[in-house]
């Protein structure tokens, strides 16, 4: 059987979900009336609002005697290592744009990974139904950020494809619409090279992990050369130079949604292997006798760790059907299965646990699937990791790239710069320029919602780890102080209104507050206590002017990784099922005074 490997990429909102469906159902999978309105590749709502894939799904369907492997990408920059693994297990792209937005920051960074590994793209010009749209203009935009990516005359020779995935018809001329998208995929079987199979005993690179609650860790990848047969001694080739033996328990293959079980795997396909023992990403899988490793993928070690407790706000339990330190721990042990980049350590109160990670959005994913769980709990503000070396205090460095139009570049730099960054490129490319910078991962660090909101929401951030050097000294943080409720309640129009001008209110009239909570920003340095449940004194004398109607301004909202970024040492973001709170690790105020003092002495 002839196999194809494609991987999917698309901006959010540009119809990457409904098309795979889409496929899935040309494929003969289901029929349509099996699963009604329900988008099949999306598989949480985290997922769904966010618009990123965190982790690449794998589905296949068989069109004319063709396996065709469909590749999930996450297209979001924050997972730039996670992409570049999965588009190792790829041989070409469908590259996804919306008819009317054309080629948006985010799918630039993707095809920008592609092109570098090679890949042969496709083109889908989606939506081209809607009103105002320009497919003919998207397609030569398209061709011009390719070109300016310096991709090769073979992938700027791409083949594009016009249609509707939502109304269910792809076709090479977008005014002349089809009943069905097998255009797309008669496409995908003529361009898309097949798998190209070296001679030699067998080798798998593990890009991908997958995980069953019945037999546990799952080994993902393509095998590059050979042959794999169920029951058959392999060795696993450590990053480290270590080799071990090893049989393999089961073979999968995926066909559809699910793993089957499969006797033998032919070099090309993707399987995943069980009974391989503490493997990690970038290990090789090879022959027993006489074992060759492929070039590894790295995983970037966490830079930034978290503190993790029970809630005990006085409105815990309300909202969560988890909120003790059983529940926390089980389910912190349970995400070091599958989520590699993941570290969990206890301390010295059995309440609390600090979380090691990646940065701020990994560790925001984990926190909000949690809390989509039914968890409560406290998050403490994010720390970076240093080392001593020497006895010189060394801090994680980032390698920081931004692409942003040219006007723009001047501020993106002054940001940067007064975050400890030093520009090390600056490369002019088809009226936009690429900056880089060494950066401490401390600096990142809110940076991105600054940055979107100073380039218009131009600018496309990536870092990656780069090594650890020496402290780079103070980066200024946040100046303003915490406006702090005095005493719980609901908070009243009245006492808001005649508090406007100390600062920027995070609750609006109606909340129920707690003595303690942080509900708003200090107009100056240091904390505020404000009582926000104050009401207007009534008398029965009428006074002219004052019962003017009153104008509040709308509070600030935060998301999750805002208010992770928002808070000081002193303070906790409260994460429940269907709130967030930001509050002081200490309720009462002679409590933070006490502790204020201790610190001091």
């Amino acid at each position: 059987m002839q196999l194809r490997n494609i991987a999917i990429i698309a901006h959010v909102d540009h119809g990457k979900t409904t098309l795979v469906d889409k496929m899935i159902l040309a494929g003969k999978l289901f029929k349509e009336h099996e699963r009604p309105g329900d988008l099949i590749m999306d598989s949480n709502d985290l997922e769904r609002e966010r618009g990123i894939t965190i982790l690449a799904k794998n589905v296949s369907i068989h069109y004319k005697d063709v396996k065709i492997n469909i590749i999930d990408t996450p297209g979001h920059s924050d997972f730039g290592g996670e992409v570049e693994r999965v588009l190792n297990m790829a041989d070409g792209v469908l590259l996804l744009v919306d008819a009317f937005e054309g080629p948006m920051p985010q799918t630039r960074f993707v095809i920008q990974k592609a092109i570098e590994l090679g890949l042969k793209p496709i083109v889908v010009v989606n939506k081209v139904d809607k009103e105002n749209c320009t497919p003919e203009e998207v397609q030569e935009a398209v061709f011009d950020l390719m070109f300016s990516l310096d991709a090769t005359e073979d992938q700027l020779d791409f083949p594009t494809i016009f249609g509707s995935a939502k109304q269910g018809w792809m076709s090479t001329d977008w005014r002349k619409p089809t009943q069905d998208i097998i255009p797309l995929l008669d496409s995908i079987v003529e361009f898309i090279p097949a798998p190209k199979i070296e001679k030699g005993t067998p080798q798998l690179l593990v890009t991908s992990l997958d995980y069953s609650p019945y037999i546990g860790r799952i080994a993902v990848g393509r095998l590059q050369r050979g042959s794999l047969r169920n029951g058959q001694m392999v060795s696993l080739m450590k990053k480290d130079g270590s080799v071990q033996k090893n049989r393999i328990k089961n073979l999968f293959v995926f066909e559809g949604f699910e793993r089957v079980e499969a006797e033998e795997v032919q070099a090309g396909e993707i399987c995943a292997i069980f009974g391989v023992e503490d493997f990690e990403i970038g290990d090789t899988i090879a022959c027993p006798d006489v074992p060759e490793a492929l070039p590894t993928i790295s995983i970037d070690e966490p830079t930034m760790s978290m503190v993790f407790t029970i809630n005990d706000s006085p409105f815990f339990g309300k909202e969560g059907k988890f909120v003790t330190s059983r529940h926390l721990k089980d389910r912190l042990w349970r995400e070091l299965e599958k989520n590699l980049a993941l570290k969990v350590e206890e301390t010295d109160s059995a309440d609390t646990f600090r979380v090691f990670g990646r940065g701020v959005l990994h560790l925001s994913v984990l926190i909000e699937t949690m809390r989509r769980e039914g968890y409560e709990m406290q998050i403490g503000q994010p720390q970076v990791i240093t080392k001593r070396i020497d006895g010189v205090v060394h801090e994680p460095i980032e390698e920081l790239t931004i692409d942003l139009p040219e006007e723009m570049s001047g501020t993106a730099i002054d940001m940067v710069t007064r975050r400890k960054g030093m520009m090390l490129q600056m490369e002019p490319k088809a009226g936009r320029v690429q900056l880089r910078f060494e950066i401490p991962s401390r600096g990142i660090m809110g940076l991105r919602s600054q940055m979107l909101t100073a380039t218009a929401g131009e600018a496309v951030m990536t870092h990656r780890f780069l090594e650890f050097q020496r402290h780079k000294g103070d980066i200024p943080g946040r100046i303003n102080g915490s406006l702090i409720a005095m005493e719980t309640g609901t908070a009243i129009p009245y006492s808001i209104n005649n508090l406007q001008e100390r600062g920027k209110f995070f609750v609006a009239p109606g909340d129920e507050v707690y003595e303690g909570q942080v509900v708003g920003e200090n107009s100056r340095p240091g904390d505020m206590v404000v009582n926000l449940i104050k009401t207007k004194k009534l008398t029965n004398m009428r006074a002219s002017g004052s019962d003017d109607k009153m104008r509040l301004v709308p509070p600030r909202r935060f998301s999750l990784e805002e208010a992770l970024e928002y808070i000081q040492e002193d303070e906790f973001v409260e994460v429940t099922p269907h709130s967030l709170r930001l509050r002081k690790i200490y309720l009462k105020e002679h409590e933070r005074k006490r502790s204020k003092n201790s610190a001091l002495a």
